[in-house]
């Protein structure tokens, strides 16, 4: 599973206004209360000049985001700010032009990322959460929400409770990654918190993946996911009570993904 297209996710704002007459759109009343891209208006039996250009701006947005640079050190700097210990780890992904050619470089260790994360294992011990932070699909997502999200996420699970691994920062991962570190530390439960591909109205969504028991056989439907982690859309204070709650309902059912459903 690879983070939903955040489409109509919002982010971008309104489109403006479809005009007046022939070409207005019947639905424009909805258009306020929504950046969907609705209610566009037409031109005879095609989309209005000014639309058009909307949604190629919009377009050409996405795909530089998917694009853009990660800086790992200031996202690093921002969580240790928090209070929180980062290490880092290094997906087989040698950079971002083969990370996204090939997925699969993603979902796994470089074999001397994973050696070192095997030897420092028997120190940290086991815990309930490993978490997991990259860049994903959008480094805007991760740099502008994540360690928001990560910071309320430790402090709510630690007042229950929880023992936490350092938070590990994982550059050119996918989801799957969450399996091989969580199996590695023998972890209760990981957590990879990533960019999600961007849509034509959001390019800096944040998706979280919850699993149970991490190892090498987990599937996607053995995760739970919350989506559109952003101030146009979930913020990540809530974001991250509502991860908690799915993660402590988890454990007390012993599962997570198709079998758990938050509410």
């Amino acid at each position: 599973m690879e983070a939903p297209d955040a489409l109509a996710a919002g982010g971008a704002g309104p489109p403006a206004s479809p005009g007046s007459g022939a070409g207005r759109d019947p639905w424009i009343s909805l258009a306020a209360h929504t950046t969907a891209r609705i209610a566009l208006g037409r031109a005879g039996g095609s989309l209005r000049t000014q639309s058009l250009l909307e949604l190629r701006i919009a377009h050409a947005r996405a795909r530089d985001a998917v694009h853009a640079p990660f800086d790992a050190d200031a996202l690093a700097a921002s969580l240790r700010a928090r209070g929180l210990e980062v290490e880092p780890l290094a997906t087989a992904a040698p950079d971002r032009k083969t990370y996204l050619a090939r997925p699969d470089l993603g979902r796994g260790l470089e074999p001397g990322s994973a050696e070192r994360l095997r030897a420092r294992a028997p120190s940290l011990g086991r815990r309930d959460l490993a978490v997991i932070v990259s860049d994903g699909l959008s480094a805007a997502a991760a740099g502008s929400h994540a360690a928001e999200t990560v910071a309320e996420l430790a402090r709510l699970l630690g007042e229950s409770g929880w023992s936490l691994y350092p938070v590990f920062l994982a550059p050119l991962a996918r989801v799957k990654l969450q399996d091989e570190v969580g199996e590695i530390l023998g972890a209760g439960h990981s957590v990879i918190l990533l960019g999600e591909r961007p849509g034509l109205s959001a390019q800096d969504s944040l998706g979280a993946y919850l699993t149970f028991g991490p190892g090498a056989d987990r599937t996607d439907a053995d995760r739970n996911c919350v989506s559109n982690i952003r101030g146009g859309g979930l913020p990540p204070r809530e974001a991250a009570a509502k991860i908690a709650r799915i993660l402590v309902e988890s454990r007390r059912r012993g599962l997570s993904g198709t079998g758990l459903r938050d509410g």
